[in-house]
């Protein structure tokens, strides 16, 4: 049992500077002003913020191996050791598209490794029932409509590991997008070239979230409007966006949070440098490209998109923790456990100081990093 005394956290926006954290059988047992209980460790928090963990949706490597080259329980182990250690308690690890083969190969591991898993919550699938106009660092080969059988064997064989799907609306049938949805996939819009109207009709047929705006869809234009003011015009769709400053620049990231305070979270898309496979990422600066230069994935952590929105976008630290933490959480419908300092939620916590330098970690209220 721990006790995190003398920090600062924000509850609904507010900065609560004098109370207490109360942290016993992995989560948040209490927030009080009144004497610590006996029994209690009590941890110094140094007048540094405490947070939420972060939650990544969408992230490919961290700490060596890219895992769509190797998808081994392994380098889950070994992702899940690196993202703790830098401030993200809550990952999924996405696979882009590739051969089934590969991501059936994916799937087992992710079953494989799960209950020995400390931040990694699941999969991401990106593809590959992706639009080909659309591909980004995706390559074609491997693109294609979905088929139900196909989709089936997959979800079937995943066995709950499959949290959510990046998909290209416009170019499936609907028996397809209906079963993932009774799965309790969460489908997000992306790699697609929708029109308003397409966009629409994903949103109000049960796509609750669009991945990387911006990226991998048509540009915004004045006098045909497509995917990216149907996510602004929507009153609840939600959209990732990654704030490295390479993928999307920061002017925008900031113009992004004044249309959609609320249903902008964050994500890193970050790779690993890979020699390997269909996905060969060389580093240049902030952001890993592809041989032929395509930018194909960033070099930041959640924490650094979370600075970047503090320090060039005019977002308030208390929303810019949101975007990464409470947000995702909403989206993967897992908000009742993660993503706020409340009593009843999972005492995964950060102590940060005020230059947003990462202090401590704590994952169900175990101090594993300082």
């Amino acid at each position: 049992m721990i006790a995190i005394k003398n920090s600062k956290f924000f509850k609904d926006e507010q900065l609560i500077t004098d109370a207490t954290v109360l942290i016993a059988d992995g989560i948040i047992k209490d927030i009080t002003q009144d004497a610590v209980p006996a029994g209690y460790e009590i941890v110094d928090g140094e007048g540094n913020y405490l947070s939420p963990g972060l939650i990544d949706l969408q992230i490919y490597g961290s700490g060596g191996n890219l895992f769509s080259a190797y998808p081994t329980v392994e380098t889950l182990q070994q992702m899940d050791a690196d993202l703790v250690g830098k401030g993200t308690t809550g990952f999924l690890v996405c696979l882009a598209t590739n051969t089934i083969a590969v991501f059936k190969e994916a799937i087992a591991a992710a079953k494989a490794y799960r209950q020995h898993a400390r931040a990694f919550l699941g999969l991401h699938l990106e593809g590959p029932y992706l639009n080909p106009k659309r591909l980004g660092a995706h390559p074609i080969e491997y693109v294609h409509k979905a088929t139900l059988e196909e989709v089936k064997g997959l979800i079937e064989a995943a066995d709950g590991v499959v949290k959510m799907m990046t998909i290209a609306h416009e170019l499936q049938d609907d028996e397809v997008i209906n079963y993932l949805l009774e799965q309790g996939i969460v489908l997000s819009l992306g790699h697609s070239d929708a029109n308003l109207e397409q966009a629409n009709h994903a949103f109000n047929s049960g796509f609750t979230t669009t991945t990387h705006l911006y990226n991998a869809m048509p540009s915004i234009h004045h006098r045909s409007p497509n995917l990216p003011t149907a996510v602004f015009n929507h009153p609840t769709v939600m959209a990732s966006i990654i704030a490295d400053g390479a993928h999307v620049d920061l002017e925008v990231v900031k113009m992004s949070y004044k249309l959609m305070p609320e249903r902008l979270f964050l994500i890193t898309d970050a790779v690993t440098a890979c020699t390997i496979g269909p996905y060969k990422h060389q580093l240049e600066g902030s952001r890993y490209v592809t041989p032929e230069g395509t930018i194909s994935g960033s070099n930041i952590t959640l924490l650094d998109a979370v600075s970047n929105c503090v320090k060039y976008c005019d977002i308030p630290l208390s929303a810019a923790l949101a975007m990464a933490s409470a947000y995702p959480a909403r989206v993967l419908k897992m908000d009742d456990q993660y993503g706020q300092i409340a009593i009843g939620k999972a005492a995964d916590l950060l102590l940060i100081s005020d230059q947003l330098t990462l202090q401590k970690v704590f994952v169900a209220g175990l101090n594993i990093s300082a």
